[in-house]
């Protein structure tokens, strides 16, 4: 989450909440950890129970942006701040154990959006997403078109498993989804267009709808690698088979936020409008929760699904933080009374939604709270299964549990960590 200071709103004094030194937040795939951008440098700590495990300062400059790699020592920055330490279209990899940057990758736009998997690594520019292969001289694998994607929307599935990347269409409010691991990499043609150069330091050996759309996609390209700043010949890039990309019309308007379950089965997504979060079956495309978070517009900040993919947890500027439930439904017959608490609200009028408007349709968090300050905050899922621990703008870390039948929820421990 880029948490940089946003134009206040007329009568807001919220704006005096922000950590003037927080530049980013994020959490790693699971949860279990959370990295933080400042204006001198990164900090590590693990979420819950929380504790700071690490931090790094720069005399030379600030970290706009990092990606972790689980919890290994492997990390992804891009600069930022009053004065970045390194450029905005550009992509640094850092092993810790040895504290320096082992790779860097350099684009022809401003860099909104990097993750880490096991074997990739991918960016997002305002109209592309591109993949590289995570080693110490990357490789470029795939450059995929986008629509404008200010908001940097991707996810990508944190299972070892899995490997489903989604990004937005070509078209505002559509998705497109590829299954990484279905790639198959072939040496191929040079491409002088392609989008990325790698640069490699010395470093170690080793280092709106529910329709789907089914395209076929050749992905190809070549960049050049250069040592100790000296250009060299343009190399082979790896090629791949025709892919094959779902594309699901999700949404009327442009996407703001997306998010993928930890096994890649299930995405979920919101607009600019941000009073729907709808979530697909990523191989068929069907839709399968249409969650209402409001009736106000509201800019989403944050999608998360628990680690076993039975709940979502929601975070946007209206300052609250809803949490929804995605297990399977059940028929009346099958739930007791107290079960059937469990499950996300619906209206009184469900039974004539066939003659009434989708609003009465839709499915409503079973709990949510509201975070102090409405500051900008991103959600993921605590160590304990009823639980969410929520990054702030204001430089705190806030760990609340909610009850699965009643849906009401506490504040467990708030702790300042910039």
């Amino acid at each position: 989450m880029n948490v940089g200071r946003p134009v206040p709103r007329a009568g807001s004094g919220a704006q005096e909440s922000y950590a003037p030194e927080l530049l980013y937040a994020t959490f790693n795939q699971d949860y279990g950890c959370f990295a933080i951008g400042t204006q001198t440098g990164f900090r590590i700590f693990n979420s819950d129970p929380y504790k700071e495990k690490m931090r790094r300062e720069f005399k030379d400059g600030g970290i706009g942006m990092v990606a972790m790699l689980y919890r290994s020592n492997y990390l992804a920055f891009v600069g930022g701040g009053r004065n970045p330490r390194f450029p905005p279209n550009k992509v640094m990899l850092w092993d810790d154990a040895s504290s320096k940057i082992i790779a860097e990758l350099e684009f022809r736009s401003d860099v909104l959006n990097v993750q880490l998997q096991r074997d990739r690594i991918v960016v997002v520019l305002r109209n592309k997403c591109i993949v590289c292969s995570l080693e110490a001289k990357p490789r470029h694998l795939h450059a995929f078109e986008t629509a404008d994607n200010d908001r940097g929307a991707m996810a990508i599935s944190g299972g070892s498993e899995s490997g489903i990347l989604v990004f937005p269409g070509r078209q505002k409010g559509h998705i497109q989804i590829v299954d990484l691991h279905s790639c198959i990499n072939l040496s191929g043609t040079q491409d002088t267009a392609s989008p990325v150069a790698v640069h490699s330091p010395a470093a170690p050996q080793q280092a709106a709808g529910v329709g789907i759309q089914r395209t076929r996609s050749r992905s190809k390209g070549s960049f050049s690698i250069e040592s100790n700043g000296t250009p060299a010949s343009p190399q082979l890039a790896a090629t791949v088979h025709p892919t094959n990309i779902n594309i699901i019309a999700a949404h009327a308007t442009s996407l703001s936020a997306l998010a993928v379950s930890s096994d890649g089965a299930m995405v979920a997504s919101a607009s600019e409008k941000g009073t729907l979060i709808r979530i697909f079956d990523t191989m068929s495309g069907r839709l399968l929760h249409e969650l209402r978070r409001g009736v106000d517009r509201a800019d989403i900040y944050s999608i998360a699904f628990s680690p076993d993919s039975t709940r979502l947890c929601v975070s946007s500027d209206k300052g609250t933080v809803h949490i929804f439930n995605l297990e399977a439904k059940q028929s009346a017959a099958q739930q007791s009374a107290a079960a059937a608490a469990a499950g996300n609200r619906q209206s009184n009028l469900k039974f004539m939604k066939d003659l009434l408007p989708k609003y009465f349709s839709s499915e409503w968090s079973f709990a949510h709270f509201r975070v102090a300050n409405e500051v900008r905050c991103i959600c993921g899922f605590g160590s304990e299964r009823n639980s969410v621990v929520v990054l702030c703008a204001d430089g705190t870390a806030q760990k609340y549990s909610f009850d699965s039948y009643r849906g009401s929820c506490v504040r467990e421990w708030y702790r300042k960590f910039i």
